[in-house]
């Protein structure tokens, strides 16, 4: 029998992630070329949520004036700053529009969301290197990591519902970035596994500020959030800070007995490349992704409804439990971030407009009575093969449909796609596309010549791997 103050061994899963980090070579083509895309497309989206000035007002040092030697450079801006606050702003920036990829499971999230830690880390370590006489980081480097959060990430959100306990999906990227940051930052086997249990020692945030009544900005710093703690944790262990090796398992104080209700965290199969090779990039809409296929079934009934929007009687959406669970939301909404997140609304404007744009969910679109008016009219219908379909791994579909009665009793076709643009399924119809969308998002900020050079600099994928760290996040300071 365990005595009350013997120590354990290491838990399982925190050493499956750590020798996943340390140790396995990333092989696959496909993985290393879906993660350029990754990488150019969640810069764009930073890109353009300096737009908006609810996200810019969070950015910037703690202290104003402060100097960071080797600092960290926050695209788009001037800012120079220390490594967990590079993360903050850089998760921050990416996470705002809910624009950038997405992973959908059992549990849900934003992989590219650790690209705040990785980014901030990586700029660190190549400048100090560099500073030091030594060679800096190569842009290879980070999608190598980039593949190693998604996959982190990714495979423990196949089985173990954060949701189902109230608590935010933010959590896994604090897991996922504390193990690779660690090792960015030079951490070997005990670093790493110190940093991580005292991740899972930190537990998550409530999902509290994602659903109603309470739907709020935080949602768009919660990833940044998570990933500068997750650079405080890894320079703790770097530092030799103790872990704690049974953080999920100790009976009555571990994660899986007080937050997870006795269950055992699992991961469902080995940790390789499955999930950068299948992640879901927004390729048209900032819309939450369950969200996206309803958002294209709109748009192709757009041309037919456009002039009967005063004639409808019925909209019927077929959805799976997923989108029913986090979007179905009837009621006022209040804000940006309420909006965004409804099935309704996005589903409203994918009729109405024939597109959605980030100011879409502003309040001034918002005002538009029209939009109330259609979303009073819609039923939303489970489709319980889209929820098979949803889970099934060999499919991961994200499907709904779209159909329109109007007050003559003739209807529109019934509109489905059960795989978004930005599924492994289109991507080689999507990859184009997201290269336009990340030079659209940069023309917002970056006047002509800046823009020239960093689609110069960026656009060539052969020769991306290899550009430094610095010299790619160079390209983005103003």
């Amino acid at each position: 029998m365990l005595k009350m103050n013997e120590r354990t061994g290491t838990d399982e899963i925190i050493e499956e992630i750590t020798n996943y980090v340390l140790n396995k070579e990333i092989t696959s083509e496909e993985a290393y070329n879906t993660a350029k895309y990754v990488l150019l497309d969640t810069i764009g989206c930073g890109i353009l949520a300096l737009n908006y000035p609810e996200c810019t007002k969070l950015l910037g040092p703690h202290v104003p004036g402060t100097v960071v030697p080797n600092g960290v450079k926050v695209p788009g801006t001037s800012n120079v700053l220390d490594p967990v606050k590079g993360a903050f702003d850089i998760g921050v920036l990416v996470r705002w529009l809910d624009f950038n990829d997405t992973w959908l499971a059992k549990e849900w999230g934003h992989p590219s969301d650790n690209l705040g830690g990785i980014l901030a880390v990586a700029d660190y370590v190549s400048r100090t290197r560099i500073a030091n006489g030594k060679s800096p980081l190569l842009v290879k480097e980070v999608l190598e990591m980039m593949i190693k959060a998604h996959e982190i990430q990714g495979i423990l959100a196949l089985d173990n519902s954060l949701n189902r306990v109230g608590l935010d999906h933010v959590f896994f990227v604090k897991i996922a970035s504390t193990a690779v940051v660690t090792k960015m930052l030079g951490g070997g086997r005990e670093e790493i596994n110190n940093a991580l249990s005292n991740a899972w020692v930190d537990n998550a945030s409530l999902r509290t500020y994602r659903h109603a009544p309470n739907t709020g900005s935080r949602k768009s710093w919660a990833a940044g959030d998570a990933t500068s703690r997750a650079v405080f944790l890894a320079q703790m262990a770097i530092k030799g800070e103790m872990g704690y090796p049974s953080a999920l398992t100790t009976p009555g104080w571990g994660f899986q007995d007080v937050m997870f209700k006795g269950e055992t965290i699992t991961l469902q199969r080995a940790l390789d490349s499955y999930v950068m090779k299948n992640i879901l990039f927004k390729v048209s809409f900032p819309a939450e992704f369950h969200a996206q296929t309803a958002a294209e079934a709109g748009v192709v009934l757009h041309p037919e409804v456009k002039d009967q929007l005063n004639e409808i009687k019925e909209i019927i959406i077929n959805t799976h439990e997923s989108a029913i669970r986090i979007i179905d939301k009837t009621g006022p909404l209040h804000n940006p971030a309420d909006r965004d997140h409804s099935l309704q609304y996005i589903t409203a404007i994918a009729l109405m407009k024939g597109n959605i744009v980030a100011e879409d969910y502003e309040d001034e679109a918002a005002k538009d009575p029209l939009i109330d008016t259609l979303r009073e009219k819609m039923t939303i219908v489970e489709d319980e093969q889209y929820t098979k379909d949803y889970l099934d791994p060999e499919k991961r579909s994200i499907a709904n449909a779209v159909q329109v009665t109007f007050t003559d009793g003739t209807m529109t076709e019934k509109i489905e796609f059960e795989y978004p643009l930005g599924h492994r399924f289109r991507r080689e119809e999507a990859f184009p596309l997201i290269i336009d969308k990340f030079k659209e998002n940069i023309a917002t900020q970056f006047a002509n010549k800046q823009k020239e050079n960093i689609e110069e600099a960026c656009l060539n994928m052969d020769d991306l791997p290899q550009m430094t760290v610095n010299e790619f996040m160079d390209l983005f300071v103003k």
